[in-house]
């Protein structure tokens, strides 16, 4: 097995890969990334935590299901597709094989369905279409056995394309952020996640919240902190994700934290965000249901 040389020189100051190497799938599992605010750190997230599964030789793909394409752009990729089209057109199209719709990024072993300003259209044209909430589990589904993981960045919204996204995953990574109003609207969030499990994604599971943007220096970053946890209980990852200016720069590189600052506090926190999924993700094996 190798690794990238960045994976290398955060395995001499901690012991993260360790975990990664030691607790890999062998079956594809689909994480939708989703909550329907805006600016929680969604697409940071799916970059991010890819990313770091990815340079543990992890097949991963990911697949931007947001308008604003702000994924494509963070690995690389703005407008850029295949002779396919993006991901407006696996959704709104047939016959075209799956992984036709697949790019390379930067990273070995991770990929990407990229997206585009078109995909703003795509819901008010998936209403006339049939099977307009399942359109993405099929293109998902033609996938499965190709990855190890399937990341999916919804958009900050519970309009159909999120709904696609949520009747396609095996489980929802909720990332809230550690300001006054991260529980608000959450309450919807479960809601839908509910209506999803009832009518067409029974096996639809949490697989954690993930505190964003914390700042241990702040009262209030302690008590939302200590809010969220009260709320969701061991859904809550233990790893918490800072606030971090190479966070925020590493975008507009196209590239993961991870490749733009190894030994930020960002890049190392996701490097552990990951060694935690991956334990749960062997602990807690879920059955698929598509």
């Amino acid at each position: 097995m190798t690794f990238h040389p960045v994976a290398l020189t955060i395995a001499r100051t901690s012991d993260a890969y360790e975990y990664l190497i030691c607790h890999m799938t062998k079956n594809t599992k689909v994480i939708a990334v989703s909550n329907q605010k805006g600016g929680v750190a969604k697409t940071t997230t799916s970059i991010n935590l890819a990313a770091s599964l990815a340079m543990a030789d992890q097949r991963v793909l990911l697949i931007d299901l947001d308008p604003q394409a702000n994924l494509t752009s963070g690995v690389g990729l703005k407008g850029q597709s295949t002779a396919a089209g993006t991901v407006y057109d696996a959704l709104t199209t047939e016959g075209t094989p799956a992984q036709e719709f697949v790019l390379a990024t930067g990273v070995d072993h991770l990929f990407l369905v990229p997206s585009d300003r078109h995909l703003t259209g795509a819901e008010i044209e998936l209403v006339t279409m049939t099977d307009r909430d399942q359109r993405l589990r099929k293109f998902v589904n033609a996938l499965r056995g190709e990855y190890d993981y399937i990341f999916i960045d919804t958009p900050p919204s519970l309009g159909l394309l999120t709904l696609n996204a949520l009747v396609a995953a095996d489980t929802v990574l909720i990332p809230l952020n550690c300001e006054y109003f991260a529980l608000e609207g959450i309450a919807d969030l479960m809601s839908t996640l509910d209506r999803v499990r009832t009518s067409l994604n029974p096996g639809l599971a949490i697989e954690g919240v993930l505190l964003t943007m914390y700042d241990d220096r702040t009262n209030l970053g302690q008590q939302v902190g200590g809010n969220i946890r009260e709320y969701f209980g061991e859904k809550v990852f233990n790893t918490v994700i800072p606030r971090n200016v190479r966070l925020g720069e590493a975008p507009s590189h196209g590239v993961p934290v991870i490749l733009y600052d190894a030994r930020s506090r960002g890049a190392e926190a996701y490097v552990a965000l990951a060694r935690e999924f991956l334990t749960r993700a062997q602990q807690t094996a879920v059955p698929t249901t598509h």
